[in-house]
């Protein structure tokens, strides 16, 4: 059985944009989401979070952040259903509850005298229920934390149903993404529609000629005793995180490649953020005008500063245990 991840670790991301809208802004025409100031392009953690959850699902592996059926649905209602198809199924249920809850189970069953699922759900959440209840609820969230959804092992979730209140914060957080230098936009004279939640509407099509974005990001030890984050899981995530992005393309989003991935794992007391936002120690040097890059061969990415941090702080009684990298074959990183 995995392990519990057991160290902190801060990750750098890296990948590719061309002449594709990485992130749509919605209150922008949909145009790629943009710090004006700067000129620098921008995506949001939820958005890659969302290409995770998706590769993940694709592979066989259960989300909660997902939709119940064909039905777009709140967190809540979605721990709701799931509540229920957990209850619903007795065998199961019976398997994993200790004799302790085996016992509580038999007797909320009797007390409710209900006759269906949906019914023992009511009497459960229930205030006036709560001394009978409340531990079984906790275990029940803690079982689908646990067992069933690796996005809640990843990210975390709040749920506010009475009688199954509970959050946990998520073990890997991101920043949203910038990208590494001024970006142009591709704007099109050819008007697609865009799919909102309720609607449609129509737009012109905007993209980037080329975007080379990055993340910070964190895997904190404390936050994965209370999700039981595992190492299994830890694999599972960066493989998700390398592979999602190209795996799933769309007519918006096709031309998107990884580039950089190192994950800084620390040793014993050292704690996440130790050498501060890791896209510090990355440049892109341009050999054009930076709104003049179209690909890769138009700049050089120096790494020499990461380099050195690691190779500098890597070792007994230092920072880094270890350094995980993967790279791109036109990525130069000596490690």
């Amino acid at each position: 059985m995995s392990s519990i991840i057991k160290n902190n670790s801060d990750f750098l991301f890296l990948y590719e944009a061309i002449q594709c809208n990485p992130n749509g802004d919605p209150d922008q025409e949909n145009r790629p989401r943009m710090d004006t100031d700067t000129d620098t392009n921008l995506v949001t953690d939820t958005r890659i979070k969302r290409y995770i959850r998706d590769f993940l699902k694709m592979q066989g592996t259960e989300i909660f952040v997902d939709m119940e059926g064909t039905s777009k649905v709140s967190s809540n209602t979605k721990l709701e259903a799931v509540i229920k198809r957990l209850l619903e199924n007795e065998a199961h249920l019976v398997s994993v509850l200790t004799p302790e809850f085996t016992t509580k189970w038999a007797d909320i069953k009797k007390e409710s005298k209900a006759k269906d699922v949906v019914s023992i759900i009511k009497f459960m959440k229930d205030k006036k229920n709560k001394a009978l209840c409340y531990d079984l609820n906790l275990f029940l969230l803690a079982h689908i934390v646990k067992q069933q959804f690796i996005d809640i092992r990843l990210f975390g979730s709040a749920f506010a149903i009475e009688g199954f209140n509970r959050s946990y914060i998520g073990p890997v957080q991101m920043n949203w993404g910038y990208s590494l230098h001024k970006v142009k936009l591709m704007e099109s004279n050819s008007i697609v529609t865009i799919m909102n939640d309720d609607n449609s509407t129509f737009g012109k099509d905007y993209r980037v000629h080329y975007s080379l974005l990055a993340f910070n990001g964190t895997v904190n030890r404390f936050a994965a005793q209370h999700t039981e984050l595992t190492e299994t899981d830890m694999e599972l995530f960066r493989n998700a995180l390398w592979q999602a992005i190209p795996a799933l393309p769309t007519r918006s989003k096709i031309n998107q490649y990884p580039q950089l991935y190192v994950e800084l794992v620390y040793n014993d007391g050292y704690f996440n953020g130790h050498f501060g936002d890791l896209r510090q120690y990355v440049k892109v040097a341009s050999k054009v005008k930076e709104k003049e890059i179209r690909n890769h061969d138009d700049f050089n990415l120096d790494t020499s500063a990461l380099e050195k941090l690691i190779q500098d702080n890597q070792g007994a009684g230092k920072a880094i245990q270890k350094a995980m990298v993967r790279k791109a074959a036109n990525i130069s990183l000596s490690l």
